[in-house]
């Protein structure tokens, strides 16, 4: 489901979609074809480059495939759900068969629903049940989870053992509809494993933590507090305004709010859907915008962003943290803000009388 800004959006929307670069999804293709290329180039090139470079590069290589899977799963470059497995079927990022993937993101996509632990299942909050049965260690690295340096550090361990989980469960319950994709997903690592370790001097244990593990991490850095908890949905997902490298990387999903409004525009053409609404956008998620990842790891680098439990005290008031000076100044912003009494209260502000606000406040 779609939703657009106005009727203006949605026909300047119309018209591009019957435009040559929409059409053929060029932009799309030679993404494709740099993506493979590369990958393949400096993996059998190992040896040549070195292998502490080659790692690198193909950590990069696969968080940005990670990136073209997210996209074909969104019905791009082709409207053919089959094709575009085909294209992202290739285990190159180690960890989750294609076909999973998309299930699971698919049904993130439920924004009722977003940052619901029990229903959104990219949700990095846990429901007060969970945090009650868990021990003090699963309950720190909880929260060690939601700092930044944390989320690159435990975040892909995380991801990896929640789809470890559901992968056995399910067949106990009865349900053995995901076993022929992981299946036929660990024969094509297999392969690839054998082809790497053999021909490029690439071991599998130095694929799986050195390529596997570092291009979740990287992917991790967009979904850093790419949701949070507020109260209406389009208030849920974060507008970055990152720099072009991890623009390019991350396939301009940092604009998120506009894709989850529009998850039919392609990668290529988010940008500048957001640009042409750019304050429009800002007063849709209610200030929740942002200049970029730095600003992250500044602010919450050891810094819990919100607790982990879902609609605790802690996760509510910090549901509208300030949006960028630089970016939102001019912009009014609803917010929360913890007082001395312990209470929270709503007010609108510009973004700068918002921080000095909020600073006196505490």
């Amino acid at each position: 489901m779609s939703f657009y800004l106005d009727d203006a959006q949605r026909q300047t929307l119309a018209r591009r979609r019957k435009s040559f670069t929409w059409c053929t999804e060029w932009p799309t293709w030679l993404l494709i074809g740099t993506i493979y290329g590369g990958w393949f180039f400096v993996a059998s090139h190992a040896r040549v480059l070195g292998l502490s470079v080659a790692i690198a590069l193909l950590a990069v290589f696969s968080a940005w495939y990670m990136s073209l899977q997210h996209e074909l799963l969104h019905g791009h470059p082709t409207r053919f759900a089959f094709v575009n497995g085909l294209i992202g079927f290739a285990p190159l990022a180690v960890w989750f068969p294609y076909r999973v993937y998309r299930d699971l993101h698919l049904q993130h996509h439920d924004d009722p629903h977003l940052t619901h632990p029990e229903i959104d299942p990219e949700s990095y909050f846990v429901s007060s049940d969970a945090w009650r049965q868990a021990g003090p260690l699963t309950r720190a690295l909880l929260v060690a989870r939601n700092t930044f340096f944390g989320r690159l550090l435990l975040g892909p361990a995380f991801s990896i053992a929640a789809t470890a989980t559901q992968a056995l469960r399910k067949p106990l319950r009865g349900d053995w509809s995901d076993v022929p994709a992981w299946l036929a997903h660990f024969a094509a690592l297999a392969v690839l494993m054998v082809w790497l370790d053999r021909v490029c001097g690439i071991a599998p244990w130095l694929f799986i933590a050195g390529v596997g593990y570092p291009a979740l991490a990287l992917s991790a850095v967009r979904s850093f507090h790419e949701h949070r908890a507020a109260g209406s949905h389009e208030q849920r997902s974060v507008i970055n305004e990152a720099a072009w490298f991890w623009r390019l990387l991350f396939l301009n999903n940092n604009y998120h709010l506009v894709h989850h409004d529009l998850p039919h525009v392609p990668w290529f053409a988010i940008r500048r859907v957001y640009e042409a609404s750019r304050q429009q956008y800002a007063k849709r998620s209610g200030g929740f915008l942002v200049k970029g990842y730095s600003e992250w790891l500044t602010r919450y680098g050891l810094t819990v962003v919100a607790h982990p439990v879902a609609g605790s005290r802690s996760a509510r008031c910090q549901e509208n943290p300030p949006a960028s000076i630089g970016s939102a100044g001019k912009l009014q912003v609803k917010f929360m803000v913890v007082v001395r009494d312990g209470a929270c209260h709503e007010a609108y502000l510009s973004g700068s009388a918002e921080r000095e606000t909020t600073s006196q406040a505490l």
